[in-house]
C-alpha cells in the first residue's frame, strides 16, 4: 500500500509539473531583415476570427503588446509588421497503468514463478492549447515570423492565474524573436 501512495504522489507532481511548461517553436523567412522591422500594428481581420473569448483575446494582444515593446517597437497606423494570432485546443487523454507483471519469489504465495500483481489504471483528460503567433512583413505581405507555443491550458477561476498562465505562455513564444540567425561558415 505504501508503493502505491509513493506512485499516485509521483504522479500527480509530473502531472502538476507538465501543465506549468510551454513547448514553444518558431519559424521564419531567412530573407527578412528582421532589424528593419521597428513598427507594428495588429491584424484585425486575423484576429476578430479567433475563435476564444474576448477577453481572453485581449489578454494574449496585451502580452503581445508587452513584449514587443519591451523589444523596442512602438505601435503604429503604418507599421512594418502586422501581428495575428491563432489559436487551436485538443482534448488529451493520458493513461497511466502500474500492474505489475513478473516474476515473484516464494515468500509471494506457493513458490518462485511468473505472476501478476495488483495495481491500478488512471485515466486523466486536459486541454491541450496551442497559440500561433504570426507576425506578417506589412509592405510585402508576406509571413515574416511565426511562434507557437503548445501547453495545457488551466480553466481557473482565479484571473489572476488566468492571466499569468496567458503572459507565461506569450512570453516564451515571443523570447523566439527576434530570430537568432546562423551564419553559416564555409
Amino acid at each position: 500500500m505504501k508503493d502505491f501512495y509513493f506512485v499516485a504522489s509521483l504522479s500527480l507532481l509530473l502531472i502538476v509539473f507538465s501543465c506549468s511548461s510551454v513547448n514553444v517553436y518558431s519559424d521564419y523567412d531567412k530573407e527578412t531583415n528582421f532589424s528593419s522591422f521597428k513598427t507594428y500594428a495588429f491584424y484585425k481581420k486575423g484576429i476578430d476570427k479567433v475563435e476564444i473569448s474576448d477577453l481572453d483575446k485581449k489578454r494574449i494582444l496585451r502580452a503581445i503588446e508587452r513584449e514587443l515593446k519591451a523589444k523596442g517597437m512602438v505601435p503604429s497606423d503604418n507599421p512594418d509588421l502586422l501581428v495575428n494570432i491563432f489559436t487551436k485546443s485538443r482534448e488529451k487523454i493520458d493513461v497511466y497503468n502500474n500492474s505489475y507483471y513478473g516474476w515473484y519469489p516464494w515468500y509471494y504465495g506457493y513458490g518462485y514463478g511468473p505472476g501478476y500483481g495488483f495495481g491500478y489504471s488512471n485515466v486523466t483528460s486536459s486541454t491541450e492549447g496551442t497559440l500561433f503567433i504570426d507576425l506578417i512583413d506589412a509592405r510585402k505581405k508576406e509571413l515574416a515570423w511565426q511562434g507557437i507555443g503548445v501547453g495545457i491550458l488551466s480553466y481557473s477561476k482565479n484571473i489572476d492565474k488566468k492571466e499569468a498562465r496567458i503572459s507565461e505562455i506569450v512570453t516564451n513564444i515571443m523570447m523566439q524573436y527576434p530570430p537568432k540567425i546562423e551564419v553559416s561558415s564555409n
